[in-house]
């Protein structure tokens, strides 16, 4: 398992019990790989077991198609101009019925032109909780008669577990498995100073 620049490596013969538990439930569960922010939690067992299996929730069971679901991490990724995140659910959002095209107006920040309702709906509730910090009363009537109130909780939670994702990658400079600084979708930032 490699680490990023601001982790330090750690080998599986290295790792105390928890880190290894941790290790050991994400590699069997349905990800079955630690590509995204696990390298980073491993580092702290007790929030990477909740994350990863509120992470397991939001990806699997919101009750949300999975190409919603993928639109809404895309959404997620492109305001946090989250490298990894975008690399590794690009393609898992083509396969799921995404058009490129959309997902490439998403990427570079512009309106897409949905021909879908609800996923018109799904990026303009995501941008509006992301660009608003809230959510208009016309975009959540659409949203709770489309999907129902419980999928718009969940809703709300999936964008803030990826939310957590996207920072947890920027923050420890993490790219996706097979990722090179060639392939980066977003441009980085000018190193800061601190």
């Amino acid at each position: 398992m490699s680490s990023p620049h601001r982790l330090p490596a750690i080998s599986r013969e290295a790792m105390r019990p928890d880190q290894t538990a941790m290790l050991d439930a994400i590699l069997a569960g349905p990800r079955k790989n630690l590509n995204g922010p696990f390298v980073a939690w491993i580092h702290s067992p007790p929030l990477g077991e909740l994350a990863q299996r509120l992470g397991a929730f939001c990806r699997y069971d919101t009750g949300l198609p999975l190409r919603l679901s993928e639109l809404a991490i895309l959404t997620t990724a492109a305001c946090w101009q989250s490298q990894a995140e975008w690399f590794i659910h690009l393609p898992i959002a083509i396969e799921a019925g995404i058009d490129p095209a959309l997902a490439e107006q998403i990427r570079l920040g512009q309106s897409p032109q949905f021909v879908a309702d609800d996923e018109a709906v799904i990026w303009r509730f995501a941008s509006e909780l992301y660009r608003d910090k809230r959510v208009s009363d016309a975009t959540y009537a659409q949203a709770c008669e489309m999907f129902g109130l419980q999928v718009v909780v969940n809703l709300v939670g999936l964008l803030g577990y990826y939310a957590l994702v996207a920072m947890t990658l920027n923050t420890f400079g993490m790219r996706a498995e097979g990722q090179g600084e060639d392939s980066l979708p977003f441009a980085e930032p000018p190193a800061r100073a601190g």
